[in-house]
């Protein structure tokens, strides 16, 4: 082990450089595409660029933190989680039809934002000791540890989140190897439970399904947003339309612009060109995520580093197959582009889970 005056200031800060300077260069461009999505307002961007400077405060205490203490919180932050979500189905503060917050008086924070982290963590704790691939009581228990707060999100209701809060968990057992012929017969499961799903979900998010198929069915209701959508991703071309010049967004025809719908908006005023530097930012990120959990140490780094960066995977997966009309609107943000603060905080505190693990594993082995 080197001495502390020898070591790099990064790895004093235990920051990795290459995954900072990936998350800079994201922030930066959101910023730029946020400001033209919110109207050319300086406002909607100080409030971003101030939840941006919380984000990577967090990361960086997160990164501070040896991944064997990560490792004891794992169960206990999954307790507290559930805890809340029970919390919120009693006492929770309703918006927009949804009962999801809890109201702390100065601040109102989204429990569900909790089990994005401490699900995958719960789970790569409980099978980092066990023999792996995980055999069948292993996967039943870990099914439980995911189902339950699954439910409770539903319940809110929160599809989006429930679905993004089970695939964070079922990313860590797939990374743990477990056998094709399980996937398969799950898959099926899922298959024949479809019917039952389909009986207990709401309206509207029934009709947000059916709208997939034929948003021109109700072209000034349900399948608007898509129709926008669809309209300004198109309308962009290979070069765009140019920063600021995007029709669909500056005439409010598309709504959620500055939200859900950012990418349209990108789309739009950068073309396919600006798609596929966008692409190639998001997949160095997820590449560097790939490599740290590649070398990790501890099974616990391993897993839940690459779950990680697979859940990452999917945000992005979700929210542009959302826009471009191939999955149904679940309501996902487009990760460190679309203006909010919650799930940005989430996320950097996965980022700073993920230096840990590197940058503590370096020191060891210098």
């Amino acid at each position: 082990m080197k001495p502390f005056e020898q070591q790099s200031l990064s790895k004093r800060l235990h920051l990795d450089v290459p995954l900072c300077f990936g998350l800079l260069v994201l922030c930066g461009l959101g910023l730029m595409v946020l400001y033209s999505a919110g109207g050319e307002d300086l406002g909607i961007i100080i409030r971003q660029a101030t939840r941006m400077g919380v984000a990577f405060v967090f990361m960086f205490l997160v990164a501070q933190l040896p991944p064997a203490v990560i490792e004891r919180w794992s169960l206990w932050l999954f307790i507290a989680g559930i805890a809340t979500l029970v919390t919120v189905l009693w006492v929770g503060h309703v918006g927009k039809g949804a009962q999801r917050w809890l109201d702390l008086g100065f601040f109102r924070f989204q429990p569900s934002e909790l089990m994005k982290l401490s699900v995958p963590m719960v789970v790569a704790w409980y099978l980092a000791n066990k023999t792996l691939p995980p055999n069948i009581g292993n996967i039943i228990i870990v099914g439980l540890m995911i189902i339950i707060p699954v439910a409770l999100i539903a319940k809110q209701p929160d599809l989006g989140t429930s679905l993004l809060v089970a695939t964070a968990g079922l990313s860590v057992l797939f990374i743990a190897g477990i056998r094709w012929k399980i996937i398969l017969i799950f898959g099926a499961l899922c298959s024949m439970c479809a019917p039952i799903l389909w009986y207990f979900m709401h309206d509207y998010q029934k009709r947000r399904v059916l709208t997939l198929f034929n948003p021109e069915q109700d072209p000034l209701g349900a399948g608007y947003h898509i129709i926008q959508s669809m309209i300004a991703v198109g309308s962009g071309g290979i070069y765009g339309k140019g920063w600021l010049n995007g029709t669909q967004s500056h005439l409010e025809f598309l709504p959620e612009r500055s939200t859900d719908f950012i990418f349209a908006v990108y789309c739009e005023e950068f073309g396919l060109m600006g798609v596929l530097l966008l692409l190639c930012i998001y997949l160095f990120i997820i590449a560097r995520g790939l490599y740290i959990a590649a070398n990790a140490q501890q099974t616990y780094g391993k897993l839940l580093a690459a779950a990680l960066t697979l859940t990452f995977f999917v945000y992005i997966f979700v929210n542009m197959g959302m826009v471009i009309g191939q999955l149904p609107v679940v309501g996902v943000p487009l990760p460190l582009i679309s203006h909010g603060g919650t799930s940005m905080v989430t996320l950097m505190v996965a980022f700073g889970i993920l230096m840990s693990i590197h940058t503590h594993r370096r020191i060891l082995s210098s």
